[in-house]
């Protein structure tokens, strides 16, 4: 009998992950109402009761929003905010001119790196290609080389460090402390960021490349003369908010989740620790990091400007917290069904590393749906059931695992794919592939690399 209902089990979730393909790809339905389905499959066909079922998806969807949904508003509105302020191209000027002449490409990957934690990726290129474009015919440097720089880092960090949606949500899934994450998550996206900076520098000198000069939409005034070119850089930065009000909302946050952390590890205590627990927990940094953003980057915005700025960018954070409710959702019902337990025992029997499920799921789900959020999300609601009952597996490892799995290979039906190679000025498929489809494989394959690496050390 306990056989038949292993069974049962297995092709209950079988079903669950090929009717959210289904729809997904296949069908008008979207993502959201895609994952309820499977999740209702799931239950009924592993032998629930509908009740239990329904019960399930409810808790489970509550339950992840509960924990999150406030901080994922929180970080949109802030990331809506910093994207018209003016920061980011302040955040790159600055590296620019700390780094020097010819280190264009490592400046604007620093920028993407940091960008991107409370900027989507395609929005926070589309605000910086200008600024590459103008580094570009400024100096000669290939713009293939610069914007893949740029590319590749704001992927890396979209796809592994909370606070950003993504990342966030599988601290939930797998029950993680979000500042201890946050340090893993760091380690390994550096030694990633820089192979996509290897990769974009190769790949510009095959496609080189240099904006048109007819070009308007530019940072610096002008290009630079023969003379020039010797001298110190003269940057144009009116209108842009100053460096400390351009850094501070993001990483006043993570300083305050950090030393929360750090708290907890070393034992803080008494008035210290209730400070540190107060204003490090995510909720509380992250919004300190939003009203530092309205007040600080937006400070000059009329007001109805800035409320519209905020209400639009609620709009866009509702299918972000539908979609993470849904996972929280998937993975209750996988763990009423007691899927969980029995999938990773068979993981056991067949002694497969426990955090090869989840990068194989989230690589796979990045390649059919074309993003990585979902790509992640949905791995890791099907497997954090599965991996939280096996002993030999580090959950903050199998988190990573999703993170890092979500990179995938990217394609056609990616809309960052479109944005990198139109952005940048290529037409040509060929060329297309070489640029971005190369880029983000280098991501993967070093990102396997470090996933399993990191593994063996923790």
């Amino acid at each position: 009998m306990a056989d038949v209902q292993v069974i049962r089990v297995v092709i209950g979730l079988t079903v669950a992950i090929g009717l959210i393909l289904f729809l997904v790809t296949r069908t008008k339905v979207h993502v959201f109402p895609s994952m309820i389905i499977g999740a209702l499959a799931a239950g009924l066909v592993s032998g629930l009761p509908s009740a239990q079922v329904l019960s399930a998806i409810q808790s489970g969807f509550g339950g992840t929003l509960g924990s999150i949904g406030i901080i994922i508003g929180f970080g949109v509105m802030m990331g809506a905010i910093f994207e018209v302020s003016g920061a980011a191209k302040r955040m790159a000027i600055t590296f620019i001119k700390l780094l020097g002449k010819g280190k264009e490409d490592v400046a604007m990957m620093i920028t993407g790196f940091i960008v991107s934690i409370p900027v989507f990726c395609d929005s926070a290129f589309v605000v910086l290609s200008p600024l590459a474009k103008s580094l570009s015919r400024n100096t000669g440097r290939s713009l293939i080389t610069i914007s893949c720089a740029l590319g590749t880092a704001l992927l890396v960090t979209h796809s592994l460090i909370p606070p950003t949606p993504g990342p966030l949500a599988i601290t939930t899934y797998f029950q993680l402390d979000i500042g201890i994450f946050m340090i893993y998550s760091l380690i390994a996206a550096v030694p990633i960021t820089i192979a996509g900076l290897l990769y974009a520098r190769w790949i510009g000198k095959r496609l080189f490349r240099l904006p048109s000069v007819e070009d308007s939409s530019v940072l610096i005034d002008r290009p630079y003369t023969t003379e020039e070119l010797t001298e110190e850089v003269s940057y144009s930065t009116d209108g842009i908010p100053g460096t400390f009000l351009s850094f501070a909302p993001i990483l006043i946050p993570i300083v305050l989740i950090l030393l929360n952390t750090v708290g907890n590890m070393t034992g803080f205590s008494g008035i210290l620790k209730s400070i540190t627990g107060t204003v490090g927990h995510p909720v509380v940094a992250v919004g300190i990091g939003l009203l530092i953003a309205i007040y600080g980057l937006a400070g000059k915005m009329d007001r109805k400007e800035v409320i519209g700025i905020l209400d639009d960018s609620i709009k866009h954070a509702g299918i972000i917290v539908f979609v993470t409710g849904a996972g929280g959702a998937l993975g209750a019902v996988l763990k009423a069904s007691g899927a969980g337990e029995q999938i990773a025992q068979a993981l056991v029997n067949a002694h497969i590393p426990g955090i090869v499920l989840p990068y194989l799921m989230a690589f796979l789900l990045r390649i059919v749906t074309g993003s990585a959020t979902v790509g992640m999300l949905t791995a890791g609601s099907i497997s954090a059931p599965i991996l939280l009952t096996m002993t030999g597996v580090n959950p903050y490892m199998a988190g990573l695992a999703c993170c890092i799995g979500s990179i995938g290979i990217t394609n056609l039906h990616n809309s960052y794919f479109w944005v990198v190679n139109r952005t940048t000025g290529l037409t040509d498929i060929k060329d297309m592939l070489w640029n971005w489809f190369g880029a983000v494989l280098s991501l993967s394959v070093v990102g396997a690399v470090v996933l399993f690496v990191m593994n063996a050390i923790v």
